[in-house]
């Protein structure tokens, strides 16, 4: 995957990791490979001099098709079933399912005070939040949380996204509370009821 299609890739699971909603929208490997392309474009068009203005749509089923079927074998091992929920006017849940022994082997004990320790297996992680962004830069609040239908402090969210969430360009992981730089040269994105509209 190259640098820009990874970030927005992995921008694309932080915020349905750290996003509370079911998916009506039947999900498809078209939708997903939909995406793909206009992902490509967006960073092919971050590659020219200048920058061509461009806006793109990305509705929710594809952004969701595209996490279940084109970068199903790039999650994070101890994650599946990520889907995001576009609220509009800024605002996004999402859903991930959390392998808690899986995090709890590689990330190592904690001592008793721990609140992971309480939680085993596979669980649902639920959050909604607001994205927003200008001028190439984005930041996104989170609103509420829980696990397991049990409201949670953003501590708790922050450290599951942040172990989740590292790279080696990356070590520490996604920070909630950070803002951060817009991949591909992307000025802008609009959360809309259903859609994102990325603006270049």
């Amino acid at each position: 995957m190259r640098p820009t299609a990874r970030t927005l890739f992995l921008g694309l699971l932080a915020l349905s990791f750290s996003a509370a909603a079911t998916i009506a929208a039947e999900l498809s490997r078209q939708s997903g490979d939909r995406l793909q392309r206009k992902i490509d474009a967006i960073t092919s068009n971050a590659a020219r001099e200048p920058v061509a203005p461009l806006t793109t749509r990305a509705s929710e089923e594809e952004v969701n098709s595209y996490l279940a079927f084109n970068v199903r074998e790039k999650i994070p091992q101890g994650l599946s079933n990520p889907k995001i929920t576009m609220m509009g006017n800024g605002w996004l849940a999402g859903r991930v399912v959390v392998d808690l022994d899986e995090f709890k082997r590689r990330r190592g004990a904690r001592g008793v005070m721990d609140p992971f320790n309480y939680l085993s297996g596979n669980v649902p992680v639920t959050a909604r939040g607001f994205l927003r962004t200008s001028r190439g830069k984005g930041r996104f609040h989170l609103d509420a949380a829980e696990i397991l239908g049990v409201p949670v402090p953003q501590a708790v969210v922050q450290e599951l996204v942040s172990f989740f969430s590292r790279t080696p360009e990356n070590p520490d992981g996604f920070d909630l509370d950070a803002p951060f730089n817009l991949p591909a040269k992307i000025r802008e994105i609009v959360i809309e009821r259903g859609e994102a509209v990325i603006v270049q």
